[in-house]
């Protein structure tokens, strides 16, 4: 994060060296170099790492609470309902001002993620909820383009950077805007880590635990909306963070429950954000590149390798099979292990097990005698 943050500052047109920061931070006023970094590079330094963070601990929110690796807010219509909810009044021409944009920005994630969740059967199926979320995905991004069949070339070009997620020629009055609703989500998310390790047991479990699974999947959503709809609303649906940063807090300690991987997943959110935003910025310079467009570039094939990767753990070593039949045996003939019948002492089922002198158990017939053999044999056929 401290790499990231550094070539944030330093590198574009003027390029600042490291050492010169200091005095560019302090000489914010009166050089060219100052008035870049304090006024252009550090709030969208900030802003990347805030919104990645939010995206980051929003993903792991939703992976738990839906019991699904592959709950993302893309899949679940949550980023797709909040950019419509900000595209459509642009596109209609209606004048809103910018501290209502986080509003409609929640009201259409609640929108997507309510009516995935409705409609899955409230999340007690995670591959129900995985397709259904698909679906309403698909639906509200076939909204977004009617919309942009409906724009001018101005607003559609507009449009089009908005949805691939863009921190370009963002200021200081976006990053405070987000703290409001930070100040809202981040108590509320550290009241609700407990209740996803227990939710990830499965309902059954869950209640039996005393927690009402289908409320609390409810008050993840409602926390995860909160968490990305204020980011979206700012530079947009920043793609496939929310995937991403949860695997990569889970490979640094796979035994740990949600409690832990939250802070780390927020971490590497923020820090694949600050990272997709360097080369947004100087990859074709001087024209600015979407910074969605790396995130989803780079972290789709690294987030399938993590999946494949964790697949292959070592099997467990398996017991050889019929030991537990030769041990019941031995423990009902009453001999060891390496025990065996005496040799020339062979008895059948019905005397196995009888003492000396005790009659054969069940009241059975004794067996037959012997037939005589030699001269007696012959004496008697006379």
């Amino acid at each position: 994060m401290a790499a990231a943050s550094c070539c944030a500052l330093s590198l574009g047109t003027p390029y600042v060296p490291l050492h010169q920061l200091p005095a560019a931070l302090r000489d914010a006023d009166s050089t060219l170099a100052g008035i870049v970094v304090t006024e252009l590079r550090v709030p969208r330094l900030l802003l990347a790492l805030i919104a990645g963070a939010c995206l980051g601990a929003a993903g792991l929110v939703l992976q738990e609470a839906l019991r699904n690796p592959l709950a993302v807010p893309e899949m679940l219509g949550v980023s797709s309902g909040a950019a419509l909810g900000v595209a459509a009044p642009l596109v209609l021409s209606v004048a809103i001002p910018a501290a209502v944009q986080p509003l409609l920005a929640i009201g259409g994630a609640a929108l997507g993620g309510g009516l995935t969740l409705v409609a899955a059967g409230l999340g007690r199926s995670p591959s129900a909820v995985l397709l259904t979320g698909a679906a309403v995905a698909a639906a509200l991004q076939a909204a977004l383009l009617v919309l942009m069949v409906m724009a001018d070339q101005l607003d559609l070009q507009l449009i089009y950077r908005y949805l691939l997620g863009s921190l370009s020629a963002r200021t200081w009055e976006d990053v405070t805007g987000l703290w409001p609703w930070l100040l809202v989500a981040v108590p509320a998310l550290v009241l609700c880590a407990p209740v996803l390790s227990v939710l990830r047991l499965g309902d059954e479990d869950a209640e039996a635990l005393g927690v009402r699974a289908q409320r609390a999947r409810f008050a993840a959503l409602a926390i995860a909306v909160v968490l990305i709809a204020p980011v979206t609303a700012v530079c947009g649906p920043v793609a496939w963070v929310g995937f991403l940063a949860p695997h990569l807090a889970r490979r640094i300690n796979p035994a740990a429950g949600a409690v832990r991987w939250l802070p780390w997943s927020a971490a590497w959110g923020a820090v694949v954000v600050a990272v997709a935003d360097i080369p947004a910025r100087l990859a074709l310079a001087p024209v600015e590149t979407p910074a969605g467009a790396w995130t989803a570039l780079l972290g789709v094939p690294l987030g399938v390798a993590l999946l494949r990767s964790g697949k292959r753990r070592p099997a467990a070593p398996r017991r050889a099979a019929g030991s537990g039949s030769a041990r019941t045996g031995s423990r009902g003939t009453g001999l060891g292990d390496g025990d065996t019948e005496p040799p020339g002492e062979e008895r059948s089922p019905e005397v196995r097990g009888r003492g000396p002198g005790e009659e054969p158990r069940g009241g059975g017939p004794s067996r037959a005698p012997l037939p005589p053999s030699g001269a007696s044999a012959a004496e008697e056929a006379r």
